[in-house]
């Protein structure tokens, strides 16, 4: 895989690692990737690893950049972005953002508008590559922008456009917080397995393995998962005395409830940046 245009990174932290390591390991050209990194045992590790170019500030980095790819703390992005803003206007990059709950608006009006911004939210097991990132495109990216968007996001696992920038909350209290519910329901099946009696490595062993190989099931069989789960639940067995009791206990309203309030939370933090 290559570039024919040089990417900036803002930001050095485990994301743009997996992000820079995965378009190397693609084949894309070193020499075409800079990164911002302002702590120098990070921004150091990361020129060594990869052989990419490594700045101590964001200005060094993004100078005829065609990319700039904004990967800091959601907190610091409005100060950033101003920072940046004549530069943005002089060059007119195509913008990516990972932050969470800043919109494709407020990126662009800190850079001054105008610009074609890529809103972007991966989430942690793009650390492996097998991520899932939900993607948002302002009306200023065209087909190219899309493409190059896409294909950087894609070093670490599928990706999925929206169509609706208000719905991206939505993909983040999903795919973007949805690991953290899997490890959640790891600890808990652990945690119920020693209680039934089984030593805790044991306990441990089966439980992520049985979370692992459900996921490739899931991925990987091309079925539904009401269909995955039905033929899996014999009439009378073990697992439909499990699956009444999730459904007696409300275990659909109990995920519908905590992905709505991440959804709400991610729009909260939006405001609060405005």
């Amino acid at each position: 895989m290559t570039f024919a245009t040089t990417i900036a990174f803002i930001g050095g932290g485990n994301m743009v690692r997996s992000l820079v390591g995965g378009l190397v390991a693609q084949g894309c050209d070193p020499a075409t990737i800079r990164v911002a990194e302002p702590i120098d045992p990070v921004r150091e590790s990361l020129a060594g690893d990869f052989g990419i170019k490594a700045y101590p500030t964001a200005a060094e980095a993004v100078e005829g950049a065609h990319v700039w790819m904004f990967a800091v703390k959601p907190q610091v992005m409005r100060t950033v972005c101003e920072t940046l803003a004549p530069l943005a206007q002089a060059e007119k990059p195509l913008v990516v953002s990972v932050a969470a709950g800043i919109s494709g608006v407020q990126i662009e009006h800190w850079l001054g508008g105008g610009l074609g911004v890529v809103r972007a939210m991966p989430n942690t097991p793009a650390l492996l590559g097998a991520g899932a990132t939900g993607l948002f495109a302002n009306a200023n990216v065209d087909a190219n922008g899309r493409a190059v968007a896409e294909q950087l996001l894609a070093s670490t696992g599928p990706t999925t456009w929206i169509g609706d920038e208000m719905q991206m909350d939505a993909v983040t209290a999903l795919s973007g917080s949805g690991p953290a519910y899997v490890f959640l329901l790891a600890e808990a099946m652990i945690a119920a397995g020693e209680a039934e009696g089984l030593p805790p490595d044991a306990a441990r062993a089966l439980a992520l393995q049985t979370v692992l190989g459900a996921a490739r099931m899931l991925t990987e069989s091309g079925e539904a998962p009401d269909e995955l789960r039905k033929r899996v639940t014999s009439p009378n067995g073990t697992t439909q005395a499990a699956l009444e009791s999730f459904e007696r206990d409300g275990f659909r309203a109990i995920v519908a409830r905590a992905i709505h309030a991440a959804r709400e939370r991610g729009r909260e933090l939006s405001a609060m940046n405005d």
